[in-house]
């Protein structure tokens, strides 16, 4: 396994980077203490989503079902295209005009899918994709949206299961990874507005964005999360390839101008 310590030295305290790159069978390489816990931040998206998805094929809901603001979906809160602002129940838009990033759409989510289980959140998410994954130091703390802790070694479980799963099905990971709404435009936070900005259930798509926290030669496929903590976790499909990270350091514009390097560092060395 490789030693992946040279591509984070221009990160802000290296020493507290933690990095894992796998194929989805096998670590290839990491560096720092991949099972230190820290709050993950809006990766926590991509955990709602994924119990979401095990509650669409247990039938307990449907994506194309009344949920959020009226005429919006369970799929379009998932896709921020329910018209919420950022982290209120604000109105900014009609649904379906615009991609407005929105902690509360998903939070929205959440509760809806609680509702339909007759259960808490974290019980459903716990039950249907934490334990199943072995996640083990993976705890809800607060906002689905935004409050998960989790570590290296968990996130990479995760990463995983999106190269191939085994909570659901291919066929509604392939969904969940193909742009929804695929027309809209909107702001990536942090690296401003796309038109189109694509995205898919819970789950930010690449597409042709630039500049992009993923590397510049990243396929237009891949798709992740990143976390406002320092986090982030990507995967790309036609590559086989997926790296997750904790910086121990608030995103900030040190992670534009690192990541999009480390990450290219990684497709580099990894790709066929």
């Amino acid at each position: 396994m490789d030693d992946l310590t040279p591509l984070v030295a221009s990160w802000p305290d290296p020493d507290r980077v933690s990095l894992a790159v796998t194929d989805g069978v096998s670590r290839l390489g990491s560096v720092g203490d991949t099972g230190v816990a820290g709050p993950i931040a809006s990766i926590s998206k991509v955990l709602v989503a994924c119990a979401v998805l095990v509650a669409v094929e247990e039938g307990t809901v449907d994506l194309d079902e009344a949920a959020g603001p009226p005429g919006a979906t369970v799929r379009h809160l998932l896709a921020h295209a329910a018209g919420y602002a950022f982290d209120d129940d604000t109105l900014q838009a009609p649904m379906g005009t615009r991609r407005i990033y929105s902690n509360t759409g998903i939070d929205v989510v959440a509760a809806h899918l609680a509702d339909r289980a007759a259960m808490p959140f974290e019980q459903y998410q716990r039950e249907a994709v934490i334990d199943p994954l072995g996640m083990a130091a993976t705890a809800l703390r607060g906002s689905p949206a935004q409050g998960v802790w989790s570590n290296v070694d968990d996130l990479e479980a995760l990463a995983r299961e999106l190269l191939s799963p085994s909570v659901f099905a291919a066929a509604t990971l392939r969904e969940a990874t193909t742009p929804q709404f695929p027309d809209l435009a909107g702001v990536l936070p942090g690296f401003g507005r796309f038109d189109p900005n694509p995205w898919g259930l819970g789950i930010e798509i690449r597409g042709h964005k630039q500049p992009h926290w993923c590397a510049p030669g990243a396929a237009p496929q891949t798709f992740g999360h990143f976390g406002g903590s320092g986090t982030y976790l990507w995967v790309d499909p036609t590559r086989r390839l997926a790296a997750v990270a904790i910086a121990g350091t608030a995103y900030g514009p040190w992670a534009n101008a690192v990541w999009p390097v480390t990450n290219q560092a990684i497709v580099d060395r990894y790709s066929p």
